[in-house]
């Protein structure tokens, strides 16, 4: 037979003999009609190539297959983990590989072989998040940049967390359209983070200064980033501010204060266990009694639960005001109410002090974001 008349040559012909060879075997595999007998002799002769002493022998049977959906499944396996400039050719071409594959080659192989699998044309989610999970900065840098990668949500938080302090993989997150905001704050922090480390900014600011600084600018920030969440993105957001420590009193009341409601009410959602239908219902209309201890139920002090209840009063007064304006008021009223007051709580009051900074650093970007685009349209 024609295969059995190929192996016998093979032993004893040049490599650049047996590398047309191969390639022509494996181009015969795909195109030609066979018997069944000839295909399983033709596949056998394809994985005695395998131990072919030659790369270039290799290479040659890689570049017939790799993009063969028909091509011999441990063929293909066997090529992905010979070096890299064989594997590459399957890795990056073949439809063969399942999901489990891809993951399996991840975990076992190099760098290299990671690298190669999220430049595939197609990585799924369940590739991807093993990527997330195990990827150095390299391959992750190469996911990110991948259109046809289906990065999930809790991948894209995963990579935040583990390289949110590499200013190139931070870039390529915050460029992506639709980045959940929750990993937009994790990147934040990051910012805040490399802000505080550079030994510029700490040659020129002292520590306290600088630790004040990056608060604020870390403050700011979430509250901006909590005024501009969708709806379908509340929740999550929410969690993620809990577990950081974020959902302090003071960026309640702030959210509370400057009309960010939808967010309000899922944090109040989030941190009192109830139903949010029922919140949001006790939030627009409920007895202040209601209102109260729906606060305290979410583990607000009872001396700091009677500022959030008249805030409330505050809110829905001035949200009956078809365009909105007295909104801005609500903080400043608080204020005037708390501090007139002859026996107001040290906690009430230091807490609207705290709500009154987050105002004015919130009043400040604004003032600044108005400022560059007065300056872009004059240009």
């Amino acid at each position: 037979m024609i295969i059995e008349a190929f192996l016998r040559w093979a032993e004893t012909a040049k490599a650049e003999g047996r590398a047309r060879a191969a390639n022509a075997l494996g181009r015969a595999y795909l195109q030609s009609a066979m018997s069944p007998e000839e295909r399983s002799a033709a596949e056998m002769a394809m994985i005695y190539i395998l131990d072919d002493s030659s790369p270039r022998v290799r290479l040659s049977l890689a570049e017939a297959v790799a993009r063969a959906p028909n091509a011999p499944r441990n063929v293909i396996l066997a090529l992905a983990e010979d070096q890299p400039e064989i594997a590459g050719q399957v890795i990056l071409l073949s439809p063969i590989f399942t999901d489990g594959d891809l993951v399996d080659l991840a975990l076992r192989g190099s760098d290299v072989t990671r690298v190669l699998i999220a430049s595939r044309g197609q990585v799924s989610r369940p590739v991807c998040a093993a990527l997330a999970e195990i990827g150095g900065e390299t391959e992750i840098l190469c996911l990110l940049e991948n259109d046809g990668a289906s990065l999930p949500r809790a991948s894209l938080k995963r990579i935040a967390e583990r390289f949110g302090g590499q200013a190139d993989i931070r870039g390529l997150l915050l460029a992506r359209d639709a980045l959940p905001s929750d990993v937009r704050h994790l990147l934040m922090r990051h910012v805040c983070d490399a802000m505080a480390g550079s030994g510029l900014i700490q040659a020129t600011i002292d520590a306290g200064r600088l630790q004040h600084i990056t608060r604020e600018a870390g403050e700011a920030a979430t509250v901006s980033i909590a005024g501009t969440v969708a709806h379908d993105d509340i929740s999550d957001l929410v969690e993620h501010l809990r577990q950081s420590g974020c959902l302090t009193p003071a960026f309640l009341m702030h959210a509370l204060c400057t009309g960010k409601v939808d967010f309000f009410a899922g944090a109040i959602t989030n941190l009192s266990g109830c139903d949010e239908r029922r919140v949001r219902s006790i939030l627009s209309s409920g007895r202040t009694y209601a209102v109260r201890a729906l606060y305290e139920s979410a583990g607000l002090p009872h001396d700091i639960s009677i500022v959030f209840v008249e805030a409330t009063l505050i809110w829905r007064e001035a949200s009956r005001v078809a365009d909105g304006t007295k909104l801005d008021n609500v903080s400043a009223r608080l204020m005037r109410k708390f501090r007139v007051a002859e026996q107001s709580p040290a906690a009430a009051i230091q807490l609207l002090e705290m709500v009154e900074k987050l105002a004015n650093a919130e009043r400040r970007q604004s003032a600044r974001d108005f400022v560059a685009l007065a300056a872009l349209t004059a240009a």
